[in-house]
């Protein structure tokens, strides 16, 4: 009798291509066909990213690329023009549209070199949003670690609304993330309501949403978006840091005017469920579709492109 052997179990984020930089400190990811996302990244051997189990189901959007709307929208539910438009309901514990029409779409790749690569999805006119775009992310390799630049294009004949965001969990090697303290440069958080959804927005001085000067991750449960975001030569800057000084950064461009923050006590890795931070950039609020807040409408033909980038820094190199 002959025994088939044993059939690995498929990855739920597709391909997977890897990146690398050679140089004193070696950097290398590793990008998902799924979502285009941001498996892994490292510098010098030290991990910027936690690894997730890719036989298993992505867990909270890890990594993936949020278009052409990140987070919330109420109810799966805005007007075009006078139309009520009905995005299926994907966050059903909210009754919301969550991150999107690609996080779980495979991308095909258009440009790849040892050190970048191109992604890229269409987005087809469907019932909630009847438009047609092109939306590509290039990830290219930096010697503090990696770049990542957005560009939607409207293919169709009418105007359409969008935003872009990103998903990026960060860590700082094997350093436990209760250990680290996190720093959200932006002056006014974002209320809301008990489904998550915006209610308006709060300056952060003197509340427990002043992260300006760093909190401990191990003080915090978050799922928040703040703005008012401090820039320093275009870009703003939020960091995690370790106890011995080395830190990993969130680095967003123009364009970029939020940031969200979600801290999960159960991710789950290879060793088990862990504390993670995932730092976010976001081009919109929540709910943008409906109240506007950094929504883009692009015409017909043009294109809109928006960058961030995560930045590793060790005091001792």
């Amino acid at each position: 009798m002959t025994v088939a052997p044993p059939v690995a179990a498929a990855s739920t984020c597709g391909d997977e291509f890897e990146l690398t930089l050679p140089g004193r400190h070696p950097v290398r990811a590793v990008i998902a066909e799924v979502g285009a996302g941001l498996l892994e990244l490292s510098v010098g051997g030290v991990a910027l990213t936690p690894r997730y189990d890719t036989t298993a189901a992505r867990p909270y959007y890890s990594g993936a690329v949020l278009a052409p709307w990140p987070n919330r929208v109420r109810d799966g539910r805005w007007t075009l023009d006078g139309v009520t438009q009905q995005l299926d309901i994907t966050e059903p514990e909210n009754g919301n549209a969550l991150h999107g029409l690609l996080p779980f779409t495979p991308y095909r790749l258009t440009e790849r070199s040892t050190s970048s690569i191109t992604l890229g999805a269409r987005i087809h006119p469907q019932h909630g949003y009847p438009f047609s775009l092109r939306n590509r992310v290039r990830y290219a390799l930096t010697t503090t670690g990696i770049s990542v630049t957005h560009t939607l294009v409207n293919l169709g004949p009418a105007p359409a609304p969008v935003a872009v965001g990103a998903h990026p969990f960060l860590t700082i090697g094997d350093v436990p993330a209760d250990e680290l303290v996190l720093t959200v440069a932006a002056d006014r958080h974002i209320d809301v309501d008990e489904r998550l959804n915006p209610t308006g927005t709060t300056p952060v001085a003197g509340t427990a949403w002043d992260l300006r000067g760093g909190r401990p991750v191990a003080e915090l449960t978050l799922d928040d978006c703040w703005t008012g975001v401090h820039r320093r030569g275009g870009v703003s800057t939020h960091t995690l840091r370790a106890p011995d000084g080395r830190s990993v950064s969130l680095c967003a461009g123009t364009g970029f005017d939020y940031v969200h923050v979600f801290v999960t006590r159960r991710y789950p890795t290879p060793q088990g469920h862990v504390t993670a931070v995932a730092v976010e950039p976001m081009s919109a609020a929540a709910d943008a579709l409906n109240s506007g807040a950094g929504l883009r409408w692009l015409e017909c033909g043009q294109h809109w492109s928006a960058s961030w980038s995560i930045r590793y820094h060790d005091p001792g190199q």
